[in-house]
Order: structure tokens, then sequence, then C-alpha cells
């Protein structure tokens, strides 16, 4: 499996506090990765610094060439450009989905293509058809708030989806959700990212989440203490 990310020496602190001490990580395309760890262990940190969002106080993450994206050295890029990663190289799904409540979930998820460069015409047809694909035909000009939680998280899907990202982070995807719901959400999500040869990374505290991707990162302290791709037991040791 050829690697997407790698990250080496990835330290960030706050005050006197290390959220990150020294990570070394190296990320496959077309694989599935859940972070996990207490809280305060830096999983979300790194995912954000993964992603672009934080900057790490040291260290070095890159972005490795695909067909799709050229390479990058994420943690030397200005704004603009990791701006520009997030959005079109990138896929995002948070748990509250942060969708846009005023507008429908076609524009949640048109909006999300248009930013990335497409025309209304073009964003609304692939819109429309990663909802339906999503199941969710028939709510296409409903408001966010006419959704149920497993629909507006479909919706966060679509919208992460639309510009067929490398890489999607997905940070407590399923937190919010019943554990009906959440299996089939991730389903969903993993369908519309491993399942097309792109990668997802998953902050999550949910160990039937973890079960279900391929490999799985522990944090403690901000240092990684396990990293396997074995079979992932579905409960704590």
């Amino acid at each position: 499996m050829p690697a997407i990310i790698t990250a080496s020496h990835v330290t960030k602190h706050y005050n006197q506090t290390y959220a990150l001490a020294g990570v070394d990580l190296t990320i496959g395309l077309g694989e599935s990765l859940a972070i996990m760890g207490p809280s305060g262990s830096g999983k979300t940190t790194l995912l954000h610094c993964l992603a672009g969002i934080l900057r790490p106080d040291e260290g070095q993450i890159r972005l490795l060439p695909t067909e799709r994206s050229a390479a990058a050295e994420i943690t030397s890029l200005k704004e603009a450009g990791r701006t520009a990663l997030r959005r079109e190289v990138f896929g995002f799904v948070f748990q509250q989905g942060l969708l846009l409540p005023e507008l429908s979930a076609e524009d949640n998820v048109a909006l999300a293509a248009m930013l990335a460069g497409m025309n209304r015409a073009d964003a609304t047809k692939h819109a429309r058809a990663w909802l339906q694909r999503l199941g969710l035909g028939e709510h296409l000009t409903k408001r966010i708030g006419q959704l149920s939680g497993g629909q507006a998280q479909r919706v966060a899907i679509a919208r992460s989806q639309v510009t067929q990202p490398v890489v999607t982070f997905a940070d407590e995807p399923t937190g919010a959700l019943d554990s009906r719901t959440s299996t089939e959400v991730l389903s969903e999500l993993l369908a519309s990212t491993t399942g097309r040869g792109s990668t997802l990374v998953v902050v999550t505290h949910d160990e039937n989440v973890a079960a279900r991707c391929s490999r799985v990162v522990r944090l403690a302290d901000g240092r990684i203490v396990s990293d396997s791709a074995a079979q992932y037991a579905t409960h704590n040791g």
C-alpha cells in the first residue's frame, strides 16, 4: 500500500503541556485508520495537524503525490495553501456535522463543490447524485433541522465526498448517533472513502468504529503507544 501522508516528529504544545510529543506516523492510500485514546491524549490535535488545520510547533507533515493531487509539504504551506488543500484535496466529517442550517441538504453539498471551483450547475448535479447514493433522494430540499441526526450526518458525508477527496478526516462522526444509526453511517462513510480507493482517518472513542477500520493507532499523553493493522479487539484490555 503506497503512503499518502507522512508525519515526522510532530510536536504541539500549549504553554507547558504537550498535546503531541514527537509523533511519527505514515498513512497509506486506501486504508481506514482509527485514532483512539483517552480525552486529552492528543488525538484530535493530531488529526488537525495532519489535515493542515493546526500547524505543529515542530516536525514535518507531507502529502505524497497521487494521480489526483500533487505532493505538498503541509507544515510549510502558508494559510492560503493549507486552505486550498482542505478545500480541494481533503474532506471533513465532524461529530455535529457543522452544516449550514439555513441551507437545504442539496445546497449544503453543492456549496462545498462550488468552493472547490465547480460551477453551480455541475455542483448541484454532483450534490444530488451523492445525496441519492446515500439514500437522501427524497430529502434534497429539506433544511438540516428537518432531518434526523443520521440523515444530517449523511449530508455531511455527501458534502465531504462531493469533491472526491484523496483523504477524508472524520472527528467522532458517529458520536452523537444511536448504535444502529452509527453502524449505518459508518458503513456509508467507509464505502464512500476506502470503497473508492481513498483514505479515511477517523478519531473515535467507539471500539465498534475502530473494529471496522483496517488499522488502529492509540495515543496516550501525546505519543503513539500502539499501532496495529491486525484485527482489533472490540473491548479494552
